[in-house]
């Protein structure tokens, strides 16, 4: 193995070494590259974090929220390590810096400046991420999960909602939709016919966006609670939106969670006080009690099965009972049908046709005669001459 070593300051500084290299070519090539990268008047020999991150920023392809959002994490760093040259960011620094961020952001943000860094590396101002290296990264610890405990919770908090954003709420509880996603809801989203409900685009932040995820594009069935809350609400010629705000416009989440649902929870009574984000929750809860599998669910909810398993896997009955009743059927050492495998179906089954029969050759298991062997010109022959 071969290594390089070189020094910033003279013969008084520290002499840094990098090794792991497979030959002198390489690295002497490393050695090279880091050179002209720390050479004065090299881009990387003055570039600070803070610098950095204003390029990084100007450069992102996501869209105006996503951009907002990551500037604002990564303030978080730029303002304690801002005047630190990107390479002489160390592990130790990092480590430092994040505990000094309150653990609701702390994961949100360090994973944001490992993202500017890896483009740092990427385009070889760095040689490793100093964010990654030796810097441990958990993530925050969940909040509990809040759910409706009942229907009549859920519809006591719609009957003070009003017209609209009673049934509206009913709506969510019955197919956990997310708050995005209903409030972008259109009637021609509803297929009455089949039975479905069909989540095609969100609303957040003052624009109509796609969904989420991939996942998230699909059909949810509408129960008879989703279709009750349909019904009672009142005809509005004048917007496409099943669920629009008094000016027929699309609701705002903030605005209507201070203004409507906060209040409507202290006048039915509900404690501890929930999110609007609770009632997908509440179908989550709704739909393990009654037997859903954790696989339809993650369709339904347009999620990950991990997710599934890691929010709400405690609740899922299917799987306990599927498992009690393998393990006591061995024991009483009855067949068991599987149920979640289908039955294997045979592959290319030969008719009878194919199979040949013919009269010449015995079976020694059961006396018939069966052709073993595809029949050749060759084979006829080679039996003449017999």
């Amino acid at each position: 193995m071969w290594a390089y070593r070189y020094r910033l300051q003279g013969r008084d500084s520290q002499r840094s070494q990098v090794g792991g290299f497979d030959s002198r070519a390489a690295a002497q090539q490393a050695l090279e590259k880091t050179l002209a990268r720390l050479r004065p008047g090299g881009r990387a020999a003055t570039l600070t974090l803070a610098e950095f991150v204003d390029e990084y920023l100007q450069a992102h392809p996501g869209l105006p929220v996503t951009v907002s959002k990551l500037r604002w994490l990564l303030r978080k760093a730029t303002a304690a390590l801002s005047d630190v040259r990107l390479v002489d960011l160390t592990p130790e620094q990092v480590c430092s810096w994040r505990m000094t961020i309150p653990e609701g952001h702390r994961y949100e943000a360090t994973q944001a400046l490992r993202q500017v860094l890896n483009r740092a590396v990427a385009w070889e101002l760095l040689d490793s991420n100093p964010a990654k290296r030796g810097v441990p990264n958990p993530l925050r610890r969940s909040l509990e999960k809040r759910p409706f405990d009942s229907w009549q919770e859920v519809e006591a908090v719609a009957a003070h909602l009003g017209p609209v954003y009673g049934p509206m709420v009913v709506f969510a509880a019955a197919t956990g939709l997310r708050p995005a996603e209903f409030f972008a809801l259109e009637h021609r989203d509803l297929d009455f016919r089949e039975g479905l409900v069909y989540v095609r685009r969100a609303y957040a932040h003052g624009r109509v966006k796609h969904v989420k995820t991939r996942r998230s594009m699909r059909g949810v069935p509408l129960q008879g609670m989703a279709l009750e809350a349909l019904r009672r609400l009142p005809a509005n010629p004048t917007t496409p939106l099943v669920f629009p705000n008094a000016r027929s416009g699309y609701i705002d989440l903030h605005n209507f969670r201070q203004r409507h649902w906060r209040p409507a929870l202290v006048a039915a009574g509900i404690e501890p006080l929930r999110q609007p984000y609770d009632l997908r929750h509440t179908y989550a809860a709704f739909g393990l009690r009654a037997g859903l599998s954790a696989f339809e669910l993650s369709r339904y909810m347009g999620t990950s099965l991990a997710m599934i398993d890691l929010h709400y896997g405690h609740l899922a009955s299917d799987g306990r009972q599927h498992a009690v009743a393998l393990l006591d059927a061995l024991a009483r050492e009855k067949a068991v049908d599987a149920g979640w495998t289908p039955l294997p179906v045979p592959a290319n089954s030969l008719s009878k046709k194919q199979c040949g029969l013919r009269r010449g050759v015995k079976s020694h298991s059961r006396g018939r005669s069966v052709d073993v062997g595809r029949r050749t010109r060759r084979n006829r022959d080679h039996e003449r001459r017999r």
